[in-house]
């Protein structure tokens, strides 16, 4: 009697055990696909962050070849960098009411095109180049612009054509005018005016081919 029930016993077991086996088995199987989850998200991750301390390196030295670019300009107060926007004065561009522009302004514009053509480089982004100008109307004597919105956005034309001239890719620039819209000092008095006459260089997000594909619908 007792040694049938011990191998029945033995029987029985022999079931639970192999069980228990399996059951080690398939969690032993998913530790190991996690762990091999887990190290190939680490790998992702340190790649991922090796490309942005590339990216990052790359656009501080894009950025600090422009700035050395605007060392001269900046410090002879002809051009401000305010966050990441290049500020020309209309002085340095241009006479009053024109928009030819002036020796000066020339060579400046000469001595940013290659700096801002190598800023662009691996960037989803394009220069809007902004003309603005002060209060004051465009002088009855001078027929050639309606308003200060037509002068500023012949301002912002000819500095866009220069760079593009000079070697900026047209298709890295568009201009926009805000005749005396946006001013940045007083135009109470005459050095504020001079201020408020200028041509900013932002970089903007590049339009998506996507967007412009359903605007045009």
């Amino acid at each position: 009697m007792s040694v049938e029930l011990d191998e029945a016993d033995a029987g029985t077991a022999a079931p639970v055990w192999a069980a228990y086996a399996d059951l080690m088995s398939v969690l032993l199987g998913v530790f190991v696909l996690i762990l091999v989850g887990v190290i190939g998200m680490q790998l992702q991750l340190s790649d991922r962050l090796d490309q942005e301390v590339k990216r990052r390196q790359q656009e501080a030295q894009r950025r600090q070849t422009l700035e050395q670019a605007l060392a001269g300009p900046l410090a002879a107060g002809r051009v401000t960098l305010i966050d990441g926007r290049i500020g020309i004065s209309g002085n340095v561009l241009f006479a009053l009411n024109s928009d030819q522009l002036q020796p000066e302004g020339r060579e400046l514009l000469k001595s940013l095109a290659g700096p801002l053509a190598g800023y662009l480089r691996s960037r989803d982004e394009i220069l809007m180049v902004s003309g603005f100008t002060d209060d004051r109307q465009v002088r009855e004597s001078n027929r050639e612009f309606a308003d200060n919105w037509e002068l500023s956005a012949q301002r912002a034309l000819t500095v866009t054509r220069t760079l593009i001239a000079e070697g900026v890719p047209s298709s890295s620039l568009f201009a926009a005018a805000f005749g005396a819209e946006q001013p940045v000092g007083s135009n109470a008095d005459e050095a504020g005016r001079a201020r408020n006459r200028r041509v900013e260089i932002a970089p903007v997000p590049k339009p998506s081919k996507r967007g412009a594909a359903t605007r045009a619908r």
